[in-house]
């Protein structure tokens, strides 16, 4: 069983090969698409669009959120195709984590010409 950290690690490494293969400039769902076909051609459980519901007043409500990738059931990756993150990308990702109750996620940008310049780890401190 992987940590949040290695998980990370994977997707890191594997989104940056992804980067580097198709470059910036494509929608989101491109570089989702070959994220989750990388992730999972390396032996890693992805989930992908996983729905996210809302309780509010202890009932479920569907409010049609998903998660873009979640990796082994323990670490979100929120993908952006955009000039640049901002706050509200960084609340929707904490969002996610508290929603789901989970300790790490990954906020990646790809529209940028050096993804790790692109991307935000972000920790939920539950």
């Amino acid at each position: 069983m992987m940590t949040e950290n290695e998980i990370s690690k994977w997707v890191v490494g594997s989104a940056m090969e992804v980067h580097t293969a198709l470059g910036p400039g494509l929608l989101e769902n491109a570089y989702q698409e070959c994220l989750y076909y990388k992730l999972s051609k390396n032996g890693l459980w992805v989930e992908k669009e996983r729905p996210m519901p809302v309780y509010f007043e202890g009932v479920r409500i569907e409010c049609g959120y998903k998660l873009d990738l979640l990796v082994e059931g323990k670490v979100v990756v929120e993908l952006k195709a955009v000039k640049e993150l901002n706050d509200i990308h960084l609340a929707q990702t904490i969002s996610y984590l508290k929603l789901g109750n989970f300790k790490l996620g990954l906020l990646m940008n790809f529209n940028v010409l050096r993804l790790k310049d692109g991307i935000r780890r972000v920790v939920n401190g539950l």
